[in-house]
């Protein structure tokens, strides 16, 4: 992503499958007694900026404990010194945040306070991970191992015998820009801490997040420290503090560190909640979680790395968003004060311009509880704080990217029935989103650029305007702007008609046609305009200016709401498809799929976004393009497309194409490697392509799917046989390439004939999937 992708790396030499034979011992060939969680490697992605991490989590837990190895997101598979475990990280985004209160043992006497100085080395040969625990063997001789429930993190740590074993807590180092912290020793078992930072991207508002951990045993010693004074004995600093146990003879010490973002009661009630359990039993009911969330998706065919990868992907696709209530319902708002959610779990941490893509949709159909959940807790962002989120971390807001990506977010979870009961409330919110932007003392952006927008019709580019609030600004780039406002007011225009408001339906419909103004006819492709209306920067559309982390060629493809106007500008079906053959390198692609991935696609830097005539897997803009040839009668080329795209997944550390942005791109790699693509974000149309396994069952919960789940086949698929011959849904022969969610609520079976050349399904215009008018 995003604001939240600022470095990337080449790709071009990803490790093949036979290559990563040596990646670390995490995962099994072939799951253990039928566990899904053994075929999952955490370890994906924590190299060549990925930004995974490989600690412990439960689905979508508040706390994420991992190691830190000096990285500025976390975890580095390159780097072999870790300087702690923290409690907070965010799979897949870019820029440093969380890392709050790394401990690590240690032993001997405590010199050092700054966490790079006294890291300890550790080696990948003895390092484990897996769904729910992680363990490490540190070259001090001490072993590791963490888990977690919900709201705490729990580590046991094996010593060498010795009177001088040291667990240190660092209440002022993390992965953001601490503001200030405390830390108090309570009694010979806990140690208390409160810890303000700031500074996603930007300097952010700050945060605050109040931790309690209590240890199995008494400590022998202890003291703290405030910058490099250590003062033994000492039970108050603001820097860290140590704590010291005598394992001459037991060696193990377990912790328990519960987590609030209210105030130092809320760790104690979640501590008290979720604590006071063995480490092996929390580290089994951690996979046991897991398990159930894994088994909602049950593939079979395709190679052992081929269902690593999914497998893997889906587990990604559950870390986030986050609890962020406690386990008495209280939870901080956006207001800054204390709150009770009531009837739902309020959850926290939204990188919208990236999940209403992928994520969401996926989290319907597989968490529709959860999701709900967490739809209701962005209105509660509206309401409490004043306005909708953009990039929303803990309490407060980012501003990090651009457009109006709540508008799809929320209707993604209207149109699949998450917001019954709360339909109006949330058109209200998203229409006073759509219409307006933020006062100046609200931290949101909104909609930053909306007074020209529907004054005219488009976003301007106006590079260098002065930034009023922290964040990305929509002025720095009015292209994609543009694009993304009329993108959502599509969405909401569906919603505005379900619900009987029918001017506002016509008026949004009519808007979500804004893309029309960016088009210049000369270029035959979008472009930024200035404020006096004129076309603006390089004509060339790889190389023009106004459009976030991409060009005119990877952005004239995001106009879901209207693919055949998309269409006829470009001058029909088949000047469109000429188009769309060279911006996939069509020709080479068919030639070797995976070589044309890795090294036309992700040209040199693979997290170059700009300067490009050709597809981006590796970024949100182009998520949804290889599924334009469902609306060129081509459905075949999505399918070549997206399998090759497909390939950039593999098992090992390189194996995540590009940050994974709290899911999303695992997101995108489940939904295309079942076939069912959300081809029109923020509304109710699956694309369908290829299957890469013979079959899927998908377990959906009764009260959201009255099916109660389906079954996808392709029997036979592979790199030879790709192409769909016939679909059939329950048995019926359907010919249209794409679904809506009322027909998946009924849903049981969806069965593709493959074969080993393209065939007429899917090519007549009837077939593609309708603009929405």
């Amino acid at each position: 992503m995003r604001g939240t992708r600022r470095t990337r790396v080449c790709l071009a030499g990803v490790l093949t499958a036979s290559v990563l034979s040596g990646t670390p011992a995490a995962v099994a060939a072939e799951p253990a007694e039928g566990r899904l969680t053994d075929l999952v490697n955490p370890f994906i992605g924590t190299q060549d900026e990925g930004n995974t991490f490989p600690g412990a989590a439960v689905p979508f837990g508040m706390v994420q404990l991992s190691p830190d190895t000096g990285h500025s997101t976390g975890y580095d598979y390159s780097q072999h010194l870790i300087r702690g475990f923290s409690l907070v990280h965010l799979s897949g985004v870019g820029c440093a945040i969380g890392g709050d209160l790394p401990v690590l043992p240690t032993t001997g006497d405590v010199t050092r306070t700054d966490y790079a100085k006294y890291a300890a080395g550790f080696s990948h040969g003895d390092e484990q991970a897996s769904p729910g625990y992680y363990r490490v063997g540190l070259d001090s001789g001490i072993r590791a191992e963490l888990t977690a429930t919900a709201r705490t993190g729990v580590q046991r740590y094996t010593f060498p015998a010795t009177d001088q074993a040291n667990v240190l807590l660092n209440a002022a180092q993390s992965l953001h820009k601490p503001v200030s912290g405390e830390i108090e020793i309570l009694d010979d078992h806990t140690v208390r801490t409160r810890i303000t930072g700031h500074g996603f991207c930007r300097d952010t508002a700050p945060y605050t997040v109040y931790t309690v951990t209590r240890f199995n045993r008494p400590f022998t010693a202890y003291g703290t420290w405030n910058g490099t004074a250590i003062t033994p004995g000492s039970r108050t600093g603001a820097g860290g503090a140590y704590v010291r146990f005598d394992t001459t003879r037991d060696r193990t010490v377990e912790a328990t560190t519960a987590l609030s973002y209210v105030d130092p009661h809320g760790a104690e009630v979640n501590l008290r909640a979720e604590g006071g359990r063995s480490f092996d039993t929390v580290r089994r009911q951690a996979r046991d979680a897991w398990e159930r969330r894994l088994a909602d998706v049950r593939v079979q065919g395709g190679d052992p790395t081929l269902r690593r990868t999914f497998y893997s992907s889906l587990y990604r696709t559950f870390l986030a968003p986050n609890v962020g209530s406690d386990a008495d319902g209280r939870y901080t708002g956006w207001d800054r004060r204390i709150h009770r959610a009531k009837g739902f779990t309020y959850y926290q941490n939204w990188s919208l311009w990236d999940t209403y893509r992928t994520q969401a949709q996926l989290l319907a159909l597989l968490a529709p509880r959860e999701a709900r959940d967490m739809a209701l807790s962005v209105l509660k962002v509206d309401e409490e704080g004043g306005w909708l989120p953009r990039w929303g971390y803990g309490t407060v807001e980012t501003n990090i990217m651009t457009g109006d990506p709540v508008t799809p977010f929320l209707t993604t979870a209207y149109q699949l029935g998450l917001l019954k009961g709360h339909e109006e409330r949330a058109y209200r919110a998203l229409r006073k989103n759509a219409d307006g932007v933020p006062p100046a003392a609200n931290p949101g952006i909104g909609r930053e650029a909306n007074a020209e927008y529907l004054a005219d019709g488009f976003a301007p580019y106006l590079k260098g305007r002065p930034h009023t609030k922290v964040g990305d600004s929509d002025y720095d780039h009015g292209a994609s702007v543009t694009l993304e406002y009329a993108l959502s007011d599509a969405m909401l225009a569906q919603m505005a008609r379900d619900l009987g408001h029918g001017a506002d339906a016509a008026r949004y419909a009519t808007r979500a046609q804004n893309y029309r103004t960016i088009f210049d006819p000369s270029t035959g492709f979008f472009r930024a305009r200035d404020a006096a209306g004129a076309f603006t920067g390089n004509p060339d559309p790889a190389r023009g200016i106004g459009f976030h982390e991409g060009t005119a060629w990877q952005y004239q493809w995001l106009v879901p709401q209207d693919l055949p106007g998309v269409i006829s500008l470009i001058g029909g079906e088949q000047a469109t498809n000429r188009r769309l053959d060279s911006f996939f390198a069509y020709d080479k692609l068919l030639a070797d799929p995976a070589r044309t991935a890795r090294e036309v696609w992700v040209h040199g830097n693979a997290y170059a976004y700009y300067n490009a005539a050709v597809y981006n897997p590796m970024n949100e803009p182009d998520l949804i393009a290889p599924y334009t040839y469902l609306s060129t009668g081509q459905p075949w080329k999505t399918t070549d497309v997206v399998h090759a795209a497909l390939t950039l997944f593999t098992d090992g550390p390189t194996g995540m194409t590009g940050n994974d942005d709290l899911g999303t791109m695992s997101a995108w790699n489940v939904l295309s490697s079942i076939g069912l693509f959300p081809v029109q974000p923020g509304y109710s149309t699956w694309g369908l392509s290829t299957p890469v396994f013979d079959r899927v069952d998908v377990r959906l919960d009764r009260r959201y799917w009255p099916s109660g789940g389906f079954t996808v086949t392709a029997p036979g698929t592979s790199a030879a046989d790709r192409y769909i011959q016939r679909a059939r849904t329950d048995g019926t022969d359907y010919r249209r390439t794409y679904l809506t969610t009322g027909s998946l609520r009924s849903l049981r079976s969806l069965a593709f004939t493959v074969g080993s050349r393209p065939s007429e399904w899917g090519t007549s215009p009837e077939a593609a999937p309708p603009a929405l008018r």
